[in-house]
């Protein structure tokens, strides 16, 4: 399956959200609702794994959106149970238009003292290395995804519980990772010791949940409870509810900070944070560091409409709509032809010509990847008649690609990679082009002191090239990871 469409294509895009229930009645009903909220997070395929006390296990994964496969009276009644977890997905870097069902999560599992089913948000970093391992010993792996060295790692775990066995294998693991779990009668949750990847707990009547992110717990109406801590494991029942522990060597958290510029809906809440809320400071920190007298705010729709706001609050200057997206353009639209394929972004968003007519505008966008979109836009903006373009990215250069969960292109197609600030600007053909600071966006979240370089509280990495943990099967592969003193 190609690319949806050429506005897509040049997003950085999360590869995948978890959601799991325990204690409700109809529990897949419930999953689909938490994973259709978290549908920004993998729009290629999805699965949902229930048990139920008569009939067992039982799954149904599926290619495309939640909304066309699990909404069917058919498909929801072969998956009984009070318990159930379900996933979202992308394609992992580098694997774009090679999705196929054997990969689609979650991954199930029978050990000698029971089934268990298991998905996974994040990335592991040492999975071709661990897989190599498992395969030499004698396992046989049955999709691509780094997710189901887990799997293999718990059957070979000699724990005499499937969460010590989780608890085993994730030891042997390195990266980024957010899990969801599940036995007959137990949903286990755990991030990893550095929490790169977000996973909460909420409360939903007598039963329990958890998910990626609050905006899943609110569609069905479940409380928000807390975040799972960096390096925790819960463990939750009917009988016994919530179980913590700390499985791991304690460490400094490094949340992923495009999770606040992009990823995440802006309706969550994260560290406490209003997610929007977060957005629009980084637009109002924007505007102090890189002010430009212009007529007209707009933002690139949709994910660079906080920011524009926070950016029109501070500088003054009237937002606008100048830019309108399609909200109808799916990722099921007819197979392009060449001429159709060439309108590019136009499929999917239409300048305000009357609006942008004769002014000078600065365009508000989260970030620039490629810079093909950005450079289509620009365009459309002059054709339309305005007399300046002025970007303002609400993310620091996107110069290294992310080993934990983000599907980066190779590091040389990243522009920022290539390209100063001022060459970039040449190449779009835009008045200034202008990002936020490094530092700019650590006030913006929250850090009034800015990025601490010698314990920066977030993972940066897409913008430093320091990884907090090293991608070992890459730098196996030749891949140069930066270092502190570069």
């Amino acid at each position: 399956m190609p690319p949806a469409h050429p506005f897509d294509d040049d997003k950085l895009k999360e590869e995948c959200g978890v959601f799991g229930v325990v204690g409700v009645a109809d529990a897949a009903n419930f999953v689909a609702l938490g994973l259709h909220a978290l549908q920004h997070r993998g729009q290629e395929a999805g699965g949902i794994v229930t048990h139920d006390t008569e009939t067992g296990f039982n799954q149904a994964r599926r290619m495309g959106l939640v909304r066309d496969n699990f909404t069917s009276a058919d498909t929801m009644q072969i998956l009984p149970g009070t318990i159930g977890i379900g996933h979202v997905r992308y394609s992992t870097a580098g694997s774009k238009g090679q999705t196929a069902i054997r990969d689609v999560q979650p991954f199930f599992g029978e050990f000698s003292m029971g089934g268990a089913a298991l998905a996974h948000n994040g990335n592991i970093t040492n999975a071709m290395s661990l897989r190599r391992e498992l395969i030499e010993r004698g396992s046989i792996f049955q999709s691509s995804s780094d997710s189901e060295c887990i799997i293999h790692l718990m059957a070979r775990s000699m724990g005499r519980t499937i969460p010590d066995r989780m608890e085993e294998a994730l030891r042997k693991v390195e990266g980024a990772f957010s899990i969801v779990a599940m036995t007959r009668t137990k949903l286990v949750g755990c991030r990893d010791p550095l929490g790169v990847r977000p996973l909460v707990l909420g409360k939903v009547g007598d039963g329990w949940a958890l998910a990626s992110e609050t905006c899943a717990l609110d569609i069905i109406g479940a409380e928000f409870v807390r975040e799972i801590a960096p390096g925790e494991m819960v463990v939750i029942n009917s009988e016994k509810g919530v179980q913590s522990h700390f499985p791991f060597r304690p460490n400094r958290s490094r949340f992923c900070i495009f999770e606040h510029v992009y990823f995440s809906r802006p309706d969550s809440i994260l560290g406490g944070r209003s997610v929007y809320e977060t957005r629009e400071n980084i637009g109002r920190e924007l505007a102090k560091e890189a002010p430009v007298e212009a007529d007209l705010v707009c933002p690139v729709p949709d994910s660079g409409t906080p920011a524009a706001i926070g950016y029109s609050l501070e500088s003054g200057i009237p937002y606008a709509m100048g830019i309108i997206r399609n909200q109808y353009m799916g990722r099921t639209f007819i197979e392009p032809t060449e001429q159709i394929r060439n309108m590019g972004v136009r499929l999917k968003l239409n300048v305000n010509r009357a609006l942008i007519k004769g002014k000078r505008v600065i365009l508000v966008d989260d970030s620039v990847v490629r810079g093909t979109t950005s450079r289509k836009i620009k365009e459309m903006i002059l054709d339309a008649g305005a007399a300046e373009v002025h970007f303002r990215i609400a993310s620091p250069p996107t110069a290294w690609p992310c080993f934990y969960g983000v599907d980066t292109p190779q590091r040389e197609k990243l522009l920022a990679a290539t390209m100063s600030e001022d060459e970039m600007c040449e190449h779009l053909g835009v008045d200034s082009l202008k990002f936020i600071s490094l530092n700019g966006l650590y006030r913006a979240v929250g850090e009034a002191a800015g990025r601490d370089k010698n314990a920066p509280a977030y993972c940066d990495a897409c913008f430093s090239g320091e990884y907090p943990v090293a991608p070992s099967d890459m730098i196996d592969q030749g891949f140069h990871a930066k270092t502190a003193a570069e």
